[in-house]
């Protein structure tokens, strides 16, 4: 029962643990495929605002790019001096071109000496050298196309935003270089288009030229910067130079971002759109966030509740176990008033036993005792020990620690048997009815304690009706079974062996029903101190108990009482050949020899005396270590060994089986008043004499056990 509360107690811990563990694991789960669903998510997006940045600044570029292209053609083939006096015609078509394109901070013509033949902001324009700027020198030296410049500060007198310039080379007929034509791009107008795109929390973007310069940035810096190409970005990007994403803390902030990046077609240019990693963080944050609203309060409910079911287990529990404490105390007070009763009912029996031997002791040794009083005093004696033996058998029985000697037979015949003795037990003034199967119902149980539950009943029903009434025994197939039987196989399959029952009822006073629940308990008796042990219906409760069956009891105040014995039924192919009783008397030794090994000298000096008396040849050792030594040293010396079961160091049973297995070919006997190994598993195949015995017994145990072995030898 602890142990069920124990398991119950665990359970609810186990359960507790489980409520926080479980939804633990299912959110780390979640969360785990939560976050990387975040990421593809901000990945596709990234993809998608790249796509469009990538498509802005294409057509910007190719824009600027075709207007340089016209501009070249409108003044291929004129001298310096004639634009310059078509300057103010020039100037206006650059002013219009410079409005209509908000990319455009200004357009300008240059001659070979970096001088401004045009521009689209003053006209004339002021006598200035734009030799040095990058737009104008990359173009002196060789044709390369068109040109992007990095972000520049205007030159006074001009002033404004900054800008970098998209520029071509103006060749003469001969491919001489004579000039340029260039365009300021500002870079805010690309930035003010990011930041229209980029609403969203953490978004980046970034323009920039193949070698690191960076052109456009968003969020706004104000500062230029400029990426290393052999840094982690130039690296990244050099792995895969078209197209790519990465994660990347970036330089000129240290802010860690997922980017996408990639390059402009036909331009040394890059593109880059990303999120923060943080805001991407945030956005699994906030997912997550409306799991929890509703996981942490169920969560914490269940467990709460799981809390207040262990804490009102435990302490139902510990109600329980005073509960028990105290029913434990009425125990010990009932053992207490038991063993009253034991002294006054055992101890009275057992003086009666003991002053019996007593007396017959005395009047054997009187001179001149004629044989026939000597064999009445001897028989006095002898029957005063068998009915100790067998009040010690009920004292074992009821505590269901007797080792049963079970047999098949048939219950019916062994009722008819015991119908005179029964007669003679009761009395002449108590009616006895029987009614038998017409079928054999045969049990596999001790018969000997089968009779002694029998009388035990009989004698009980006898002194509840005063000696006078009526007692019926009724043997049968039971057809129904106690529910401590009911869940045992075959108690209701139909075909099945099922139970016997022996039922016997009596027409006596009845028995109170607040004593019904104490009838079975040891020394409870309702007789007179020194009339009854309380060891009988004790006795029959543990024979059920102990064979497998059960013993029930209705009783009326008035009307009687009914016992019902129940028994296992065996088919009835076991039923042995009947034998002939074991009549026989002592056997000579005929110079047998035996080795005794018993711990007790006076009961060892008893068995070596009676059976050096019938010629066997006795070796007497007290302790199983001497015997094993003895045997070890000579084997062929003893016929048979008998041996005491309970003894201090070695048991018997423990020497019994060392011989066994160390092949010593020398048969073993075993005797014992009670023993807890042979109660609980048996003699394990050795032959068994129970104590108290007499010589003759034994010494036909003995005989039978060494012929075993002298026919094996033959």
């Amino acid at each position: 029962m602890q142990g069920a509360q124990r398991n119950s107690l665990k359970l609810l811990q186990w359960m507790m643990a489980a409520s926080l563990a479980l939804p633990i694991a299912l959110f780390a789960i979640a969360a785990t495929i939560s976050y990387t669903s975040t990421k593809d998510i901000a990945d596709r997006e990234i993809e998608r605002t790249l796509d469009v940045a990538h498509e802005h600044a294409l057509k910007v570029f190719e824009t600027i790019d075709r207007s340089l292209a016209e501009l070249n053609e409108v003044v291929r083939g004129l001298p310096d001096g004639l634009i310059r006096t078509r300057e103010p015609a020039l100037h206006r078509r650059l002013k219009r071109l410079a409005d209509s394109l908000p990319q455009l901070k200004s357009a300008w013509i240059f001659d070979a000496d970096g001088k401004a033949l045009v521009n689209s902001l003053v006209s004339p324009p002021p006598e200035l050298s734009f030799a040095d700027r990058d737009y104008f020198y990359a173009h002196v030296d060789q044709t390369i196309g068109t040109f992007i410049g990095t972000p520049l500060t205007p030159r006074p007198p001009y002033q404004g935003a900054r800008f970098f310039g998209m520029s071509r080379r103006r060749d003469s007929d001969d491919g001489s270089f004579i000039g340029v034509i260039q365009a300021s791009v500002l870079p805010e107008y690309f930035e003010s288009f990011y930041a229209r795109i980029g609403s969203d929390p953490g978004s980046f973007f970034a323009m920039g030229r193949a070698d690191g310069v960076v052109l456009a940035h968003f969020p706004r810096l104000d500062r230029d910067i400029r990426l290393d190409p052999g840094g982690p970005v130039g690296q990244k990007i050099a792995a895969n130079p078209v197209h790519g994403l990465i994660t990347i803390a970036w330089p000129s902030d240290g802010i860690e971002r997922r980017l996408g990046y990639r390059r402009i077609a036909e331009y040394p240019i890059y593109v880059s759109a990303g999120l923060e990693t943080s805001a991407i963080r945030a956005r699994w944050f906030a997912t997550m966030g409306q799991h929890l609203v509703f996981g942490i309060p169920a969560t914490a409910l269940l467990f709460l509740l799981l809390a207040f079911a262990f804490r009102r287990t435990q302490h139902l529990q510990t109600e329980a176990a005073k509960r028990r404490e105290a029913e434990e105390a009425l125990k010990h007070s009932q053992r207490l008033e038991a063993l009253g009763q034991l002294t006054g009912g055992v101890a009275h029996d057992f003086n009666n036993l003991l002053t019996v031997i007593r007396a017959s002791v005395d009047l054997l040794n009187r001179p001149q005792l004629t044989e026939e009083r000597r064999q009445r005093y001897m028989t006095a004696i002898a029957d005063a020990v068998a009915r100790a033996a067998r009040l010690t058998s009920q004292l074992l029985a009821f505590a269901r620690r007797q080792t049963l000697k079970p047999e098949v037979f048939d219950v019916g015949e062994r009722m008819q048997s015991l119908h005179d003795m029964l007669a003679t037990l009761l009395g002449p003034a108590i009616e006895i009815t029987t009614r038998l199967p017409a079928e054999p119902c045969l049990v596999n149980a001790d018969a000997s304690q089968f009779e002694t539950a029998l009388i035990n009943m009989a004698t009980n029903a006898r002194d509840a009706m005063q000696g006078k009434g009526r007692i019926s025994f009724k043997v049968e197939a039971a057809t129904t079974v106690p529910d401590t039987l009911a869940h045992l196989p075959g108690a209701h399959i139909p075909g099945s062996n099922g139970f016997v029952s022996v039922v016997v009822s009596d027409t006596g006073i009845g028995i109170p029903a607040a004593r019904l629940g104490r009838i079975f308990e040891p020394f409870f008796t309702t007789k007179q101190v020194g009339h009854g042990t309380g060891l009988g219906l004790s006795q029959v409760f543990g024979f059920a108990r102990q064979s497998g069956g059960e013993v029930t009891v209705t009783s009326e105040v008035g009307q009687g009482s009914t016992f019902s014995l129940y028994l296992p039924r065996v088919p009835a192919d076991l039923l042995p050949q009947q034998q002939a009783p074991n009549t026989a008397p002592a056997l000579p030794g005929s110079g047998m020899s035996v080795l005794v090994v018993e711990d007790n000298i006076e009961l060892a000096n008893f068995a070596a005396d009676g059976l050096t008396e019938l010629g066997y040849s006795i070796t007497l050792v007290d302790n199983a270590a001497d015997a094993l030594a003895e045997l070890v040293v000579d084997t062929d010396r003893f016929d048979v060994v008998f041996s005491d079961v309970v003894m201090p160091g070695m048991t018997g049973l423990e020497l019994a089986r060392a011989i066994r297995d160390r092949g010593i070919g020398v048969p073993v006997v075993l005797t014992t008043g009670y023993s807890e190994a042979l109660a609980q598993e048996g003699s394990h195949g050795f032959d068994l004499v129970q104590k108290p015995y007499s010589i003759e017994e034994l010494s036909q145990i003995l005989h039978r056990a060494a012929r075993v072995r002298d026919g094996a030898a033959e």
